[in-house]
């Protein structure tokens, strides 16, 4: 199973998916936090034992692990195509 996660190059693909998700989710907290938006938004909810800020972290943090594994599973998909690739060219030679 090792051999077939190296082969496909999951971790680095998992590393990638980490960064792109890590930088989404960051960035669209600091839009939020930091209202970088040109439009106001009103404050017209109430939330459940936490205020904004903390349910728009625990958003931030679902939105960068959820798009760390799209990420991460993309490209061990388009790996596993092109080794797919490559192993039918050798046999066809």
């Amino acid at each position: 199973m090792l051999v077939l996660l190296e082969s496909l190059e999951f971790y680095r693909n998992v590393r990638i998916g980490v960064v792109v998700g890590g930088i989404v989710g960051v960035s669209l907290y600091l839009v939020r936090t930091l209202e970088l938006l040109p439009w106001s938004l009103v404050e017209t909810r109430e939330y459940p034992l936490f205020g904004p800020d903390v349910w728009f972290l625990l958003l931030a943090f679902v939105l960068a692990a959820t798009l760390s594994l799209l990420v991460a599973i993309g490209l061990t998909v388009v790996e596993a195509v092109r080794g797919a690739r490559t192993v039918t060219d050798v046999e066809r030679s």
